[in-house]
Order: C-alpha cells, then structure tokens, then sequence
C-alpha cells in the first residue's frame, strides 16, 4: 500500500513538475522572441518622412494603419468581432480658424478688436462657435469644482449664458490630500474645466496660460494647427486661449487686475467675480469632413469563463504631420511620440501570438488615432466599445519607451488609484527593479491625465502607463533627468523627433519584456484588478458595472 501511494505520489509530483515546466517554456519562448531589432524595424517604417508625421486624414496616417492590421494579419490576430476587419471607422470635423475671425472687447464705450494668433486661438472651433452680441465675462478662478477637496470656485457667482475666464492650473498645494499635493489631478486639464463651465450653462470659455503653457511661442506650436474633434461631438460654445498680455483688457474696470490673480495663486487666496469687460466673436473657417481608424487585433483567451473578460494593450500611432517649419524641416515625425510605442504593442502582439498556451483572458491590441487632439480615439472607443468596459479589466498604455538599457526603476502613471500598483510590484521585483514615483520635474508633463489610459479610467477601467523612472545603474540621476529635459525642450512635438535622433534598441526590447511580463501575468490571472476605495474613478466603474455597459 505504501508502494502504491509513493507511486502516486511520484506521478503527481512529475505531472506537476511537467504541467510547471511546459508553462514556462510557454511563457519564456513568446518572451525570447521579443528583440530590439524587430522594434526599430516597425519603428523605420512608421516614422519615416513618407509617412508625412502621421497627421490625421492624412494619406501616411492611412499607411500607418494598414501597417499594424497587416502585421495583425501577419501574426493571426482576429478582427473585430462581427466584421471582416481590423478597423473601427471613426468620423471626424477638421476646423481652421483663418486669420480673419474677429474677437472683439468691449470696456464701457470702447471697443478693441483683438488679433487672431498674436492674441489668442479657439481650444475647439467651427462654423457653429459664433457669439453675435456682447456677452458677459465672469472671473471663475481656476474654474474648478472639486468637491473631494471642499473646492468649488463656482460658489458665489452666477455663470448662466456668460463666458467664463479662468487660469490655466490649480490650487497649489503642499498637502497630498488637497489636490494630491505636488501632482496634477485631472482638474487641472483645459478639457475638464471647460465642460465644467458648459454643465454649468457657460456660453463660452476664455483659458488664461501661465504654468501649462510658460510661453506664447508654446501655445503656438499647440494651437496654431487644425482643431478636430469627432463629428457627434461638436459645440457652438466659444473656446479661446488668450495670451496674458492681452488678457489684461479682461479685467478693465474691475475691482481686481490680472497682477492681482497670479498673487492669489500664490498666496492661496483665489477669487471669483464678474468682469466689467464683455465680449463678442465672429469667426471664418476652413472645414473638412472625414473619417480615421482605431486598429484593434484580438487574441481569445484559453479559459472557458476568463476569455469573457479583456486586457486592452494601446498605443497611439497617430502624431502632428506636417506642421510649422523648423530649420527647414515641416514633417513632425513623432519617432519617440508614438511611433516606437507602437513598433513595441506590435511586437507584444507578436509575442503573444507566439505563445502555445493562450493566458486565461482575451487580449484586446489597439492602435489609437487621434491621441494628439484630444485622446479622440480612446473616448471614441469607450463612447462605442467593441468589448464591454465592465468586463475590460484593465488598460495598459504605452506612450514612449526607455531611453537607457540599463534603467533602475520604473513609473507606473496611474497605479496607485488601483491594485495594478501590486501587479507592477510583481513585475518589478521579477526584474529587479524599483519603483518611484513620477519625479517632480515631470509630474506635469507625464500626468495621468495626458495619454489614453486616462480616457479608460474616465470610463471606469483601471489602466496604467508604465515608463522608466530616473535610477539606473550606470548613469546619474542628472544625466538621465538631462536627457529628458533635453528632449521635451528640443524634440518633443517638433520636427526633431525623428529617426535622426539615438534610440537605443536594446533600451526598447528591455522595455518591452517587462511590459510583456506584466500584461501575461495580469492577463492569465483569476484576480481583477480594482480601483481603491478613494479612486476619483471608482464610481464611473460602478456605473459602468450596475449599467452593464
């Protein structure tokens, strides 16, 4: 007897040690297959001057998509679910202000005409934005109403049917539970203060720049280029940003100037009230119509029950195209800002198709359009998703790689708000890596806010972004902080970011590796990740799950 249940027990402990072993031949295999080269092959492709920078409607962006759903094909990734392909069609507005639109000021019985581009541009635009007669202005401060704070600089003014003025930031704040401290909460995006000031029956909006955008010169680079939006989401509120110099005139007569709103920001003590000064604005355009595609390849999960439920992999492959020439050079090419991010989620999905035993879950890869306007195609697809979001048990982004091989800690953008931060722990530890927070050099620049995954939180779904943090184990904190400094003030968003520029291959599959540890580890889990208990996006999941959206 004792015989038979050594013999058994043999069996057992070989059989487990093969099912263990096959497992991780499994994963080690797709793992192996991920190379540098493969990512700066994509890369070549997708940020090559043919491609024209990838604009949106453009004949290159089309390129583009065909390139990742023909390496979709390529790999045997399914299609959408219902259709013979891997685009999800997306229907746009392209609007141009021309230089002719007419902002007028009025202070008592003086009107000033202020000038399109020098003093001001539309955040959204279009032939429906048109305030005939002058229109009352209201200082609303930093037009935010946060009531997780206590903060709400709506309280005692009235803003019905006005335009509402206010400054470009938030709060400042030394205290992590009032406006998290140093790090930027999503009210300090333009996008949300706006809709703030429609909800709350807002004519129109005027943005004063004077920490998200330091410098005039800046707001032109962002602002001077066609406004999109998508076509069931147009406004006839107006939008403008106005340059500080001009804003001045706002405050005529009022019982406060513009000097006076930065020492309020500094010293804590904002105010709303209304203007004296009104407005009006007649605008001409240039509009087209046209439609852009969402890539999206799938790969089912093996588990029965699990396959029903979705890791969504994005990247946005869409950038700026042809835009203000800089020494000569017009295509902005966005290699690092998104082309390489892309080139790694086309490598993942590889990696994946790679694999002999598919994770527990189904694996969603998406390719984004229209990040750089807005994150238009990540709300597009959460306002029409091909999976339901409440069964989309997360987002993992990629917007930029590593820039050095030899990286010593991570950053993930977002995991604290859910336990994705103990899934990233995991990975981290597999890798030897630390993890820190975002540094305070960037904290503004890679905010949660300013890529796709914030969309998807928006809309419920936990997601991360998960970038290379400022240890490393041959460099200097400096020298890799300068190194990005250097790029956001030289290349980012300008013609510079190019296939000119170094980018280390081996930095990019290092990166690629471990973002593919996680989503295999994230996606062949029984556990679903959650948002905690004070997630500002706990309550949108609970929406989304009580609705089955």
């Amino acid at each position: 007897m004792k015989i038979l249940i050594l013999k058994i027990l043999f069996v057992f402990i070989l059989t487990s040690f093969q099912i263990y072993s096959q497992d991780n031949s499994n994963f080690n295999e797709a793992f192996e297959s991920i190379k540098g080269d493969s990512v700066l092959k994509h890369l070549q492709y997708l940020a090559s001057d043919n491609l024209e920078g990838r604009g949106l409607g453009s004949n290159g962006i089309k390129l583009a998509a065909n390139y990742i759903a023909e390496k979709f094909n390529e790999f045997g990734l399914e299609k959408i679910p219902g259709t013979d392909s891997y685009f999800q069609e997306i229907p746009f507005v392209g609007s141009t202000p021309l230089s002719s639109s007419v902002l007028k000021v009025f202070i008592g019985n003086e009107i000033k005409s202020i000038e399109y581009s020098k003093d001001y541009y539309l955040f959204r635009s279009g032939q429906q934005t048109f305030i005939p007669s002058a229109t009352e202005l209201v200082f609303a401060g930093y037009g935010i109403f946060a009531p997780e704070f206590d903060y709400n600089d709506y309280q005692s003014i009235d803003v019905t049917g006005k335009i509402v003025v206010f400054l470009d930031s938030e709060p400042l704040s030394e205290d992590p539970e009032f406006f998290n401290g140093h790090e930027v909460t999503h009210y300090s995006f333009a996008d949300f203060k706006i809709k703030t000031a429609l909800r709350r029956g807002a004519a129109g909006t005027i943005l004063i720049p004077f920490e998200r955008f330091s410098a005039w010169e800046n707001v032109e680079r962002n602002f001077a280029t066609e406004d999109i939006r998508l076509a069931y989401d147009l406004s006839s509120s107006l939008s403008v940003i106005i340059n500080p110099e001009a804003a001045e005139l706002l405050f005529n007569g009022s019982q406060y100037i513009l000097d006076d709103i930065f020492k309020m920001h500094q010293t804590h003590k904002m105010k709303s009230f209304p203007l004296k000064a009104k407005v009006s604005f007649r605008g001409f355009f240039k509009e087209r119509a046209f439609t852009d595609k969402n890539v999206i390849g799938i790969i089912t999960g093996s588990d029965d029950k699990l396959k029903e439920s979705y890791l969504l992999i994005s990247a946005h492959y869409d950038h700026l195209g042809i835009g203000l020439p800089e020494e000569n050079d017009s295509i902005y090419n966005g290699a690092l800002d998104n082309a390489i991010g892309v080139s790694v989620l086309i490598e993942l999905a590889s990696a994946f198709a790679n694999l002999n035993i598919k994770p527990k879950r189904t694996v969603v890869f998406i390719a984004f359009t229209a990040e750089e306007h807005g994150l238009l195609g990540s709300v597009y697809y959460t306002d029409n998703p091909v999976f339901p979001l409440y069964k989309t048990i997360s987002n993992v982004n990629i917007d930029g790689i590593a820039f050095f091989r030899d990286f010593g800690s991570i950053v993930g953008i977002g995991a604290d708000y859910s336990t994705l931060i103990n899934n990233l722990s995991e990975t981290a530890q597999r890798f030897q890596l630390n993890i820190e927070n975002i540094p305070k050099e960037f904290q503004g620049l890679t905010s949660f806010t300013n890529s796709d995954q914030y969309a998807f939180a928006s809309a419920g779904v936990p997601a991360i972004l998960i970038q290379e943090g400022l240890q490393n184990k041959t460099k200097s904190r400096e020298e890799v902080l300068g190194s990005f400094i250097d790029y956001i003030e030289y290349r980012y968003h300008t013609p510079f970011d190019d296939l000119n520029q170094f980018i280390d291959k081996v930095a990019a599959e290092r990166h690629a590796k471990l973002i593919f540890d996680f989503c295999f580890h994230l996606s062949d889990s029984v556990n679903e990740p959650e948002w905690k208990t004070d997630s500002p996006f706990i309550k949108a999941r609970l929406r989304s799950i009580a609705e089955k959206k």
